[in-house]
């Protein structure tokens, strides 16, 4: 779980882009329920929601003001946010102090030529360029988690087969079909990677000069760029992933086989992706067929 919260914080640094003060407190915060969790001998996943009451409970009675308690539910919120949008919501009891929040945000996802453009970023020029090319091609291609892309090994992806290997919660693995276009930037990046390496020994699929290890946050960060560049929004491995999942069930995809592809356990965390398809095909009907705008008789 410390592990999660070193992740959440990263998240919050360079996807959220909040200020250094308000990470510090958002840290803090959690440290505080962190030890809190351990004088009741529980991990923070294990926290119930009578826990939680009694950890606010227990600042309450230490004076703590009531500005302050409403930013630390805040930052205890926003963790289990987040743990609930990297599909690790189930497990906990109180997910339901929460979840009305988490249904009625739905996830933002990018249309088809956005995503075309973002692709087409990169300089096909540069070895970096090839990398994140390819590094963007199958974050959107294959719907990974950006944590399970840092991971990957070189001989995860087979080239013959068309098959990428992925490592998912829980040392999980599942086997995601490549399309022609991530094959072909997969291979124009390996055919560079080991000038990238700098005679340096690795196995690791993604990395950055002298065969160091690619981070979440550089990502994170390159993304950014990359979409300010192609005149779009905040855009974070995330969305790629929510793109992924969206995309195939818009052009009807059965459920159960996006939930294997993007590795829920759970068909419920999958299913958000059925209200984002229907609320985008109102969307579409209110655009352009030409009764959706007729007011309704009384």
């Amino acid at each position: 779980m410390r592990d999660l919260v070193k992740d959440y914080i990263g998240y919050l640094q360079v996807e959220k882009g909040l200020s250094v003060n308000t990470v510090n407190s958002y840290l803090r915060d959690l440290k505080s329920l962190d030890k809190y969790a351990l004088g009741v001998g529980k991990e923070l996943g294990w926290l119930t929601k009578d826990d939680l009451l009694g950890w606010i409970k227990k600042l309450t009675l230490e004076g703590a003001a009531t500005s302050s308690m409403a930013r630390r539910i805040s930052s205890v919120k926003g963790f289990y946010r987040y743990l609930l949008r990297e599909g690790l919501g189930k497990t906990y009891p109180h997910a339901d102090l929460i979840s009305h929040t988490v249904e009625r945000k739905l996830p933002a996802f990018l249309e088809g030529n956005e995503v075309d453009a973002l692709i087409s970023i990169p300089n096909l020029k540069t070895h970096m360029g090839r990398r994140d090319r390819a590094i963007i091609e199958l974050l959107y291609a294959t719907g990974i988690r950006v944590s399970e892309l840092v991971n990957l090994r070189v001989h995860d992806v087979s080239m013959e087969r068309a098959l990428l290997l992925c490592q998912g919660k829980g040392s999980k693995q599942r086997y995601i079909p490549l399309g022609r276009s991530v094959l072909i930037s997969l291979r124009e990046y390996l055919n560079v990677r080991h000038i990238l390496l700098e005679e340096k020994d690795s196995d690791v699929l993604f990395i950055r000069k002298k065969g160091e290890r690619i981070s979440r946050q550089y990502i994170w960060s390159s993304l950014r760029r990359y979409a300010e560049r192609a005149g779009l929004g905040r855009v974070s491995p995330h969305s790629l992933r929510h793109t992924f999942a969206s995309h195939l069930i818009q052009r009807g995809a059965d459920s159960r086989a996006v939930q294997a592809l993007l590795g829920h356990s759970d068909l419920a965390t999958t299913q958000i992706y059925t209200h984002i398809s229907n609320e985008h095909l109102t969307k579409t009907l209110e655009q352009f067929h030409p009764r959706m705008k007729v007011e309704k008789r009384k």
